[in-house]
């Protein structure tokens, strides 16, 4: 039998109001314990609250609700308190000395709601990324993971591949034939179909661009005025700026949301030739580093070296010859403000094309991995004409897609996964 846990499931204290939630087949005994008594299912009522030995530990509001319709499945009980620490303290210290309970660790209750079938793998990695969220986009995205859009998709594929699997199931049953002549006409259409359903979804943008920011670096030879466009960026003097040739010596990174837009921008060491600093090489061979890495490059050397893809800059317009970058995406004077505007415009509209659309699920790195592993399957499955193998082909579809509910999974990927959570969730 599972332990009943309990922690604090509300903001830090002070707070107005602090919930402590229970879950686990001891929960009734806890609101017997410290209530005196079990008030009707799902129905906030008064309670004077008391330790073993009867001291009086709050006046609180507290409800039970008896599992498993609850959200861990269990039987659970909570305890709306005032929310000073000392109330809070006293009420864990009083569960504490109850038998059969303990502390909950880091996304216990979330991975009990999980283990029970109350949500599957793929909501509780949006509920995760929920609780991340620092951006309106982030927010819609996970919002639609955690609320089963990605899950209701999966359901309906994996459906749609017991079907094809029935299909040829009754081939090697009935037929004496050693191909797929017997199957559906539309058999192959179907397959297709459905192949190309998986295939829009793995091209869709993907959560790591969404859950990072949109990177953008900064990037060409010393002196250029890259931490000058890196602070006005960000609004912040998060890098130091200097005449002096080399003063960047490492990667300067700032996480900022332009237009509810998350954009993680970086200011990189100046880009020369050979360098007998051995602290500023570092740093130049770290900078040449991120240019791989970039969803972006803003390049503020000389045109000719700009970068492939990157946008060329000229920057410090208000004192640099307009001609010496005639063909410049963007000039721009970190000093007057003169072109930033324009600048934050065409980087909003950009990296909200490479970001998923608002309200869209997107893909995380498993996600995406297993999504690749059931379309390729699929497309093997269309290429063969033995039956047998076009059957195993879509059981190794069906694998994939219970991968991604969290059907067969592995407990480190769990620890991993529910160790992102807080304490209380």
């Amino acid at each position: 039998m599972a332990d009943t846990i309990f922690a604090l499931s509300s903001g830090a204290a002070p707070a107005a109001i602090a919930v402590v939630r229970v879950s686990g087949p001891d929960a009734a005994s806890a609101m017997l314990a410290l209530a005196g008594r079990l008030p009707p299912p799902r129905r906030a009522v008064s309670a004077t609250l008391r330790a073993t030995d009867e001291a009086v530990l709050d006046q609180a509001l507290v409800l039970w609700l008896p599992g498993p319709g609850t959200a861990t499945g269990e039987d659970c009980a909570e305890f709306h308190l005032h929310g000073g620490r000392a109330v809070i303290a006293a009420v864990e210290a009083a569960l504490a000395a109850l038998p059969g309970l303990r502390p909950a660790l880091p996304g216990e209750f979330t991975r009990r709601a999980f283990t029970n079938g109350r949500i599957d793998l793929a909501e509780a990695e949006g509920l995760a990324d929920l609780l991340s969220a620092e951006t309106e986009l982030q927010r819609q995205s996970a919002l639609a993971l955690a609320g089963g859009a990605l899950s209701r998709t999966i359901e309906d594929w994996r459906t749609r591949v017991l079907r094809l699997s029935a299909q040829v199931e009754a081939v090697l049953d009935f037929s004496e034939d050693d191909d797929i002549a017997g199957l559906d006409p539309l058999f192959a259409m179907e397959l297709a179909t459905l192949a190309a359903d998986l295939a829009d979804w793995l091209a869709r943008p993907r959560a790591e661009v969404l859950r990072e920011g949109f990177r953008v670096v900064l990037a060409g030879p010393p002196n250029a005025g890259k931490s000058t466009l890196f602070n006005a960026l960000v609004e912040a003097e998060a890098a130091i700026t200097s005449p002096i040739p080399g003063t960047t010596r490492d990667v300067v990174t700032r996480p900022v949301a332009i237009a509810g837009v998350p954009f993680l921008f970086l200011d990189t060491a100046g880009l020369r030739g050979e360098t007998q600093d051995p602290i500023e090489q570092t740093g130049i061979d770290r900078a040449r580093g991120e240019l791989d890495r970039a969803d972006l490059v803003l390049w503020l050397g000389p045109a000719d070296d700009c970068p492939p893809g990157a946008w060329d800059i000229a920057a410090q317009a208000d004192r640099v010859d307009p001609s010496s970058k005639p063909q410049a995406r963007h000039r721009v004077s970190a000093v007057t403000g003169a072109g930033l505007p324009e600048l934050k415009s065409d980087l909003i509209a950009t990296a909200r094309a490479a970001l998923p659309r608002p309200g869209d699920a997107a893909l995380n790195r498993r996600q995406h991995r297993l999504l690749a592993e059931a379309h390729e399957a699929l497309t093997a499955a269309a290429r063969f004409d033995d039956p047998l193998l076009v059957a195993e082909s879509l059981r190794l579809a069906r694998v994939a897609f219970d991968g991604l509910l969290g059907r067969t999974t592995t407990e480190d990927m769990l620890d991993a996964l529910f160790g992102r959570f807080c304490i209380g969730k």
